[in-house]
């Protein structure tokens, strides 16, 4: 019996380490995750300006979601959010949480996850996936806890700085941990141009030779081709079309001259531009066209019908860098942008496909949010164990058995910067208190979707019921903050 002890503790000790195989029937899972698209920018959403055809095909061979929404209108909680499956109240990382600066020699990164948290990709592992993150990350540095490699991810190739992904031709990219270099020079795409310096030379300062997101594309496709035999999860958050406003020329050439655009000098930061209005439109369109060959891929390998493929975005457009949001209706009637809690800077597009389970030239009203998306793949990949999540499955949506579906009571938001915002959604009533730091006792606004979508007539006055559980809500939901600056709910809410 002694002798075997030390067999028995290293079985026990590799235990944890081993995945099992699942059946190969097991579906593979494609997550997009576009970066500062606004409701409206597809053309399956009624985008006028900018084409997207593969999306549209996308939508309309699988799920249209019209209610559907992130956890935050900022990057990294977004992303947190959307991996740990935690609202604004419960998650650990709240708001974007700088370290560093933005010379490569101060790439810090923002704050990392804690060590061994609970992510989609963690999950994913455990019944037997493969898995990578590919494009914009954000929850921290390759040498941190947050690292990808470390939560959850078996491979990684991008950003992990946010701030580095402010240029699409940075010196470098991570791949697992290690730097990667570009053929790029070095670009401050913070620097401004005026009318006087504004020269076709100094706008080809902001242009290099490696397009980031050809870069990450191209380890897309060769992460599926590797691992086409076996179940893969594969999280692509691209970095379109957040600015800065910076494409290959090819690309923009395909809208100049569609426009009235005049050129961008820096005036709202991120890099200068001469075709502001082309060029954010060639960003989205090349980003579909980096779908479209992603989506061609599955069915030459013969794994298309056995891949589910979903499409979002982490916020609304955005209201600097040169997107003119209001000129392309980026976020169609709804009110507010990026770092609003208003819809415009939450409700997101979301489409999904799966040849075969999800019903084609679908579109849904379910109320849905993004952190939903872990309990929804746990059912798709058979994940039995219990989940600590504040979500629920809309798998029965995807599959057309809307009477499985299980509704939120609430959908819930806080968000500390931009004076902190709170935000509910209850049915279609839908609650927002900005300003929250000044005033934490101030008061609701209240607003009926289901008449008044762009949130313009404030119905609190007429419904005080409703204000008062909105204060119960928020001092349920709420979790005091480990950081500070993130902290600007009192735990006893309205008291």
């Amino acid at each position: 019996m002694i002798r075997l002890l030390p067999l028995l503790l290293l079985v026990l000790v590799g235990f944890s380490f081993v995945r099992t195989t699942p059946p190969t029937t097991r579906p593979n899972i494609i997550y997009i995750y576009a970066d500062d698209m606004g409701y409206a920018e597809l053309g399956c959403y009624g985008q006028k300006k900018i084409k997207t055809p593969h999306l549209d095909k996308l939508a309309s061979e699988g799920i249209r979601f019209t209610q559907h929404y992130t956890s935050t209108p900022v990057c990294a909680p977004a992303r947190c959010q959307l991996l740990t499956s935690k609202h604004a109240g419960h998650s650990y990382i709240r708001g974007n949480y700088e370290l560093g600066g933005f010379p490569d020699s101060l790439e810090g990164g923002q704050m990392p996850l804690y060590p061994g948290a609970f992510t989609i990709g963690r999950m994913l592992q455990g019944v037997g996936y493969t898995t990578a993150c590919i494009g914009k990350w954000g929850l921290g540095m390759a040498n941190s806890s947050g690292s990808p490699n470390s939560q959850g991810f078996d491979y990684f190739y991008g950003y992990l700085d946010q701030k580095q992904a402010h240029n699409f031709y940075p010196t470098h990219l991570w791949e697992n941990g290690k730097s990667v270099p570009l053929n790029n020079p070095v670009i401050d795409v913070h620097k401004k141009l005026t009318p006087e310096t504004a020269t076709d030379a100094a706008f080809a300062y902001y242009r290099g030779k490696d397009y980031a997101i050809d870069k990450m594309a191209q380890k897309a496709l060769a992460f599926v081709k590797e691992n086409k035999n076996r179940p893969f999860f594969l999280y692509l958050p691209f970095t379109t079309p957040h600015v800065s406003l910076q494409a290959p020329e090819e690309a923009v050439n395909e809208y100049v001259g569609q426009f009235e655009d005049k050129p961008y000098l820096g005036e709202k930061s991120y890099a200068s531009t001469p075709y502001p209005r082309a060029t954010y439109a060639a960003m989205i369109t090349y980003m579909d066209k980096q779908v479209g060959a992603l989506m061609q891929l599955l069915k030459d390998l013969k794994i298309d019908d056995n891949t589910i493929v979903m499409f979002s975005s982490d916020n609304g457009a955005t209201f600097n860098g040169g997107v003119e949001a209001a000129y392309f209706r980026s976020v169609a009637n709804l009110r507010g942008l990026k770092m609003d809690v208003y819809e415009g800077g939450i409700r997101e597009p979301m489409i999904a496909r799966w040849p075969q389970k999800i019903p084609a030239n679908q579109v849904t009203d379910h109320v849905s949010v993004q952190y939903d998306v872990m309990a929804t793949l746990a059912d798709i990949a058979g994940y039995t164990k219990p989940i600590d999540t504040d979500g629920l499955s809309f798998l029965p949506t995807l599959l057309g058995q809307k009477t499985k579906q299980k509704q939120h009571a609430y959908l819930y938001w806080e968000y500390p910067e931009k004076g902190g915002q709170l935000a509910i959604r209850m049915g279609n009533w839908k609650g927002v208190k900005t300003e929250v730091r000044k005033n934490r006792k101030g008061p609701w606004e209240l607003y009926d979707l289901s008449k008044d979508e762009s949130e313009t007539t404030n119905v609190a006055a007429q419904h005080p019921e409703l204000v008062r559980e909105f204060d119960e809500i928020v001092e349920r939901e709420h979790v005091p903050s480990h950081i500070k600056e993130w902290e600007f709910v009192s735990p006893k809410f309205g008291q």
